[in-house]
């Protein structure tokens, strides 16, 4: 594989060659920063955890060089952060038992930039490979610029394959703004509520994040509870920890649909859900 950054760079695990590890993936994260992938996509990193028949990999798009940083970390330089970032990203990588690594290195600035075709000719040669049957990204109302770019890029690197070299199911999952918003016929809900040490651990290593100022680590616990319990106001838990994603298929399915109007048919949805609850329960007004 020849990336288009040169300092791109494939981590596998276990010592396979990058192509075995790559054709053997089953469930593909694609994030814009380290440690985005443990917190948007632990379904499928549970899903392939000391499972035989599948395997995880990820991919990481941006340097993650501008990140937030204080305590032990303030002082660091962009370029220690990027050092320090990579190689927590990869202590994940052996925790979660990933196939594969893919860190491509982008700036930032060169994910948000539409003109720019690099990262999507990177992803289309890392989906080639791999093949994989469901992809994770962020979601598309993510209030994170680079986040959103990340996802756009991928729809078209996909759209770029063969409809028979597509993956089955894309989802666009929660890091900035979580999606508990979404009317339930909307949102795919993932169980996790298994292996939550391990769940722990992998947002816990990034010690940079966590001690340099985000509580990355409570945050994601948290939230995760929090959807299991708010998920049904009728009913009791059936679940220790629910994570929300936007089904963004429809959009590697037909090449036609925007984007955009995609997700605000998701938020219209929500709109109306809320105008006709409040239509239907409103005290009537006598004159």
């Amino acid at each position: 594989m020849k990336f288009n950054q040169y300092s791109a760079q494939v981590f596998v695990p276990d010592g396979r060659p990058v192509q075995d590890a790559l054709a053997s993936t089953t469930h593909l994260a694609i994030g814009a920063h380290q440690d985005d992938l443990e917190i948007m996509a632990i379904d499928g990193i549970l899903a392939c955890f000391q499972n035989p028949h599948k395997a995880f990999t990820g991919v990481v798009v941006a340097d993650g060089r501008g990140t937030p940083r204080a305590g032990l970390y303030g002082e660091c330089t962009d370029d220690q952060m990027w050092t320090i970032r990579n190689k927590e990203q990869k202590k994940a990588a052996v925790l979660g038992e990933y196939a594969a690594l893919v860190l491509l290195d982008y700036p930032s600035r060169v994910v948000k930039d539409s003109g720019n075709v690099q990262p999507i000719e990177d992803l289309v040669q890392v989906l080639q490979l791999a093949r994989p049957e469901v992809v994770y990204a962020h979601n598309l109302a993510d209030k994170h610029p680079t986040h959103v770019a990340v996802t756009l890029r991928v729809i078209t690197a996909i759209r770029q394959l063969p409809p028979e070299e597509r993956p089955q199911h894309l989802y666009g999952c929660e890091v900035w703004r979580d999606l508990d918003w979404m009317v339930d016929t909307d949102k795919v809900a993932f169980d996790c509520s298994t292996h939550e040490g391990l769940q722990a651990a992998l947002v816990g290593v990034f010690d940079s994040q966590v001690v340099g100022g985000k509580r990355y680590d409570l945050a994601t616990t948290g939230r995760r509870r929090a959807n299991a319990t708010y998920y049904e106001s009728h009913a009791t838990d059936v679940s220790t920890g629910l994570s929300f994603a936007m089904d963004l298929s429809p959009l590697i399915q037909e090449e036609s649909l925007d984007p955009a109007d995609y997700v605000q048919a998701r938020i219209q949805n929500f709109a109306e859900d809320v105008r006709q609850r409040i239509a239907e329960l409103r005290t009537p007004v006598f004159s």
